[in-house]
Parts: structure tokens; C-alpha cells; sequence
């Protein structure tokens, strides 16, 4: 007799706190990119912010690709 053993639900950790982590990863990623952006802005003196506008969209795209992946992994 072979018997798969069963999972025990009460040691495996809710679905939630894995997107609640997700979620502070995401803020995170695009926090770091927007500061970074700023801060180049500020150091090259110029009146239009492409550095910010660069990095604020990147981050975002990089947290973005992160989510997918996450939960494309989830599958």
C-alpha cells in the first residue's frame, strides 16, 4: 500500500503573505529606480528629466517583469 503523505496545511504558509511580499518587492524596485534617476538628475544639471523619466520607467518595467514571473511560476 503506498500512501502519498498528506500535506499539512496548517505548517505551509497562506498565498497571501507571498503577495504581500511581492507587493514591498515591487515598491522597492521602483523606489530604487526612481531615487537613482533623481539623483543623476540632480547631478547633471539639466532642465529636462530624462534621467528620472528613464529610471522611473525602467524600474517599473523591471518590477513588472518580476510580477510576471512570479506568477507565471505559480502555475
Amino acid at each position: 500500500m503506498n500512501q502519498e503523505p498528506k500535506e499539512n496545511k496548517s505548517k505551509s504558509t497562506p498565498v497571501y503573505v507571498k503577495y504581500i511580499g511581492l507587493s514591498f518587492q515591487l515598491f522597492g524596485v521602483i523606489g530604487a529606480g526612481t531615487w537613482l534617476g533623481w539623483w543623476l538628475q540632480q547631478k547633471s544639471d539639466m532642465k529636462f528629466p530624462v534621467w528620472l523619466l528613464l529610471f522611473c520607467f525602467l524600474s517599473i518595467g523591471i518590477a513588472f517583469y518580476q510580477l510576471w514571473l512570479s506568477i507565471r511560476s505559480d502555475r
